[in-house]
């Protein structure tokens, strides 16, 4: 049996099940930290076949558990190994690592953290490190140095044993020209983009989740869900609404249904990112214009967003609100306008705008 917070990446309760493994969720705090309370009364009712917990840290709430060691603490008293996703490894280099926890076994990522992007095939690939008591259960291979491994190693799971020799030396390169200081920095770098974002936008949208003095991890989660009942605007409206300024969409509905994630890491700069403020800011005043009634509920620039160059210079114009809102919500885009290839689609399509299409982790019990 396999323990797994609700904050967890989708991808841990599917990698579980994949392993054969009965997943039970535990439930996550109003700041969005692991409950404690509820994860020892389940690692005790489930003590017997408790073979792991796997957390994700920080988590995909957007904030530093607070209480991962005593997280630890907790599953090895009742004889279970923590494993601690990578995915956010980020947020951790030269500030933090797994082992400090207490954690078992983690993985490295190298897509976002070291250079690789989420495309491309980057996820996926990057090295796994384990407690010495668990070295003798990693997998062997015949052309590493003591053949396949011997002891109880499962043998060969790749057929290269280092991994991807067309993607490892782009990490490797990365890690070598920024050193140790220019690695921390990075990490550095991401928790402030985070936060600038955060508290730039809070003003308009509520922050979800947060920890100490309000503060997010490398990534914040913005709540679009009140907003529907007095405009009717969902999350995909303003996914939608977006492309028309120039962006992709934040990841969308997950981990939370309703919600726009939004995770700059370090590569962005302080002006992509007032660029991207100014464009919720604008979408958040067009909301107010459908909440007062100066914009038509049905017919507003986000329901019919995005608008492609053929549909605002067509020589009809069906909308109620004018060409020049659709096209240019900000005087900047007049100097600067990315058109969208292609106009709205339905969901039901599969036009999410996110990077992973991860079930909720409930949705495993």
């Amino acid at each position: 049996m396999c323990l797994i917070p609700s904050s967890a990446h989708g991808t841990n309760p599917a990698s579980a099940h994949m392993a054969g493994m009965q997943v039970v969720v535990v439930a996550c705090d109003d700041q969005g930290n692991i409950d404690l309370g509820d994860l020892k009364a389940k690692a005790a009712l489930h003590a017997a076949n408790l073979a792991a917990i796997m957390v994700t840290y920080p988590s995909t709430h957007g904030v530093f558990e607070a209480g991962i060691r005593e997280l630890c603490d907790i599953v090895h008293a009742h004889g279970g190994q923590v494993y601690v996703d990578g995915a956010n490894m980020n947020a951790m280099v030269g500030l933090c690592a797994p082992g400090q926890f207490g954690a078992d076994v983690s993985h490295l990522n190298l897509h976002k953290t070291f250079c690789i992007p989420h495309g491309g095939g980057g996820p996926g690939v990057g090295p796994v490190a384990v407690g010495a008591h668990l070295a003798r259960f990693l997998p062997g291979h015949r052309s590493l140095p003591d053949g396949e491994g011997g002891g109880e190693r499962i043998g060969a799971v790749a057929a290269a044993p280092y991994g991807s020799a067309s993607i490892l030396p782009i990490s490797w390169m990365y890690m070598r020209m920024m050193g140790a200081a220019g690695l921390t920095a990075a990490t550095e770098a991401a928790i402030l983009a985070a936060n600038y974002v955060a508290r730039r936008l809070r003003p308009h949208y509520p922050v979800l989740y947060s920890g100490v003095d309000g503060l997010v991890a490398h990534e914040c989660i913005l709540d679009l869900r009140p907003l529907k009942a007095a405009s009717g605007i969902e999350v995909d409206d303003v996914a939608k609404r977006l492309m028309d300024f120039g962006f992709h969409s934040p990841t969308m509905s997950f981990p939370v249904p309703g919600t726009l994630m939004v995770e700059p890491t370090e590569s962005e700069s302080q002006a992509e990112l007032d660029r991207f403020i100014a464009a919720m800011i604008a979408i958040r005043e067009e909301i107010r214009m459908i909440e007062d009634g100066t914009l038509d509920r049905a017919d507003n620039p986000l329901k019919h967003a995005p608008h492609t160059a053929a549909a605002v210079t067509a020589d009809t114009w069906p909308h109620a609100y004018t060409r020049e809102r659709a096209a240019y919500p900000l005087p900047s885009l007049r100097h600067n306008k990315y058109w969208p290839p292609v106009a709205r689609a339905d969901n039901v399509y599969g036009d999410r705008n996110l990077f992973c299409s991860c079930l909720p982790v409930a949705e495993y019990e």
